[in-house]
């Protein structure tokens, strides 16, 4: 393997012990040049690889995060070239996942639908969108390289970093830090989260408009996770389960002849008008809802979800997704769904049982990714360490508390006219469903006066839709546009 040209700086206050013999440096830069082609076009890059210090507020060191930083060489001035800032979820992943498949200039070595192939491995990725963008991976503390200070002991208080607002808030500082070091102040800039980080970068957007003065030009929401919808009853959570069910069903072909015969996009809106107009309606009824009544929404049910009505009306209509991913193929070939990713099967000790006994999906992922970023970030970026990549931390306990995320991305948007969003979902995610967030896109403004700054775009895989080449590139496609759609060209920040 041919290395590429790299320089190294170090610059640190001291090193971080992981362990009598593994060290880290606190501050770290390490420097390395590329070159892709994207889109037909050769594009030359510098990648910056290393960690930046968290402070507390007296200025001591208490963490460091581990990023990397993607820059176009000979892309003109900052001002009109855009920032894109990346975060994985959990809470507790690694930005791993939409580094080394979706955005990022290097991508896996996967078939076409996502799966695992040896050797592991990655290459170009032809639809990054580094040639309109640059960008930077985050990795939280305890993900990725990320450690507190100490790394461990009574000393570390994790309610400084583990919960919704702890969160936001020392990245929202870390950020401001980032920007400072690579000048980056003039440049538009763009969030994008995905699953946990959903719920990340829309609390971010108002904490960087607030606390840090740093106001974005869009905010991407990827497979996004909103904990108002988990929390919610069942006669919202339930129904807004209906079209995932409908989506996987059909996938796996276990919906009545007539839906089979129809495109998958022509299906879904029949189930999400009878999710949110008939069975949402007869959930809210609960118990007094007469039994002819349930006998004929269980029947509806399971000819958009193809379970039997009869283990519907045992769940008394709310039926969990751990038990349809058990349940849906069990008669037919005895195969598990995955939750992430419902095209995904899995193979059980026993067909009976209420839930899988493991994630066939995320097993999957796991089986190419690990290598494949242990590989790259040590022999292409040349960052080498003996600390452990965490793919994923431990961040627990997370506090939930007190989370207004949804409302402080409705209120960055309102007090910044520059502000748009986009949705972005796979049909077959059985974990943070697309109807999930089609609901939050249409909770997020209730006014609707901000309707036409948001979008959704649904792609025919699951959570990380990306690892399915056709949707590599149409996803990153509908990213491009979304920044060249967000950027200002000349017009001013204010309502008309």
């Amino acid at each position: 393997m041919k290395l590429p040209k790299f320089f190294l700086v170090f610059v640190f206050a001291f090193q971080i012990s992981f362990g009598q013999d593994i060290k880290i440096p606190l501050d770290t830069i390490v420097v390395t040049n590329h070159s892709s082609i994207i889109k037909g076009q050769k594009i030359s890059y510098t990648a910056t690889t290393g960690t930046q210090p968290v402070w507390d507020e007296s200025g001591k060191a208490i963490a460091t995060l581990f990023y990397t930083y993607y820059k176009r060489n000979n892309s003109g001035k900052m001002a009109d070239r855009p920032l894109v800032i990346s975060f994985n979820g959990g809470p507790g992943s690694a930005s791993v996942w939409m580094h080394i498949a979706y955005t990022g200039p290097k991508v896996l070595k996967i078939d076409d639908e996502g799966y695992p192939q040896q050797p592991y491995g990655i290459r170009d990725n032809e639809y990054s969108v580094l040639d309109v963008a640059d960008i930077v991976y985050v990795n939280p503390v305890n993900t990725g390289y990320s450690r507190t200070i100490p790394v461990s002991g009574e000393e570390v208080k994790k309610e400084t970093f583990f919960g919704i607002n702890a969160d936001i808030k020392y990245l929202a500082g870390w950020l401001n830090t980032f920007v400072n070091r690579h000048d980056r102040w003039l440049s538009p800039k763009f969030l994008i989260g995905e699953s946990y980080g959903g719920t990340r970068v829309s609390g971010l957007a108002l904490e960087l408009q607030e606390a840090q003065w740093m106001y974005l030009n869009g905010v991407i929401l990827v497979s996004p996770a909103d904990y108002n919808y988990f929390k919610s009853d069942p006669a919202i959570a339930s129904a807004l389960k209906l079209p995932y069910f409908t989506a996987a069903a059909w996938y796996h072909k276990m919906l009545a002849a007539e839906l089979q015969e129809k495109d998958l996009l022509d299906v879904l809106p029949e189930a999400e008008e009878y999710a949110l107009n008939s069975l949402m309606p007869a959930l809210a009824k609960g118990g007094a809802l007469s039994i002819s009544d349930k006998e004929k929404v269980a029947k509806t049910m399971s000819y958009y979800s193809g379970l039997s009505s009869e283990s519907i009306i045992r769940h008394n209509l709310d039926v969990p997704t751990n038990f349809f991913w058990k349940e849906l193929l069990r008669d037919k070939q005895g195969h598990t769904i995955g939750r992430l990713d419902s095209r995904y099967l899995g193979i059980d000790k026993t067909l009976a049982g209420v839930k899988p006994d493991y994630s066939a999906e995320l097993t999957s992922w796991l089986h190419s990714f690990t290598p494949a970023i242990n590989y790259y970030i040590r022999q292409h970026l040349n960052f080498k360490t003996d600390v452990k990549y965490n793919m994923f931390g431990d961040v627990h306990p997370w506090d939930t508390r007190d989370n207004n995320t949804r409302e402080n991305l409705r209120k960055a948007m309102a007090e910044n006219p520059y502000l748009n969003v986009l949705f972005q979902s796979g049909y077959y995610d059985g974990a943070t469903t697309y109807f999930n967030a089609k609901y939050t896109m249409w909770q997020l403004d209730p006014s609707g006066l901000m309707q036409n700054r948001m979008q959704f775009k649904g792609y025919r895989s699951g959570h990380m839709m990306y690892l399915r080449k056709e949707d590599l590139q149409t996803a990153n496609n509908d990213l491009r546009d979304f920044i060249e759609r967000s950027l200002p060209k000349g017009n001013s920040a204010k309502y008309q």
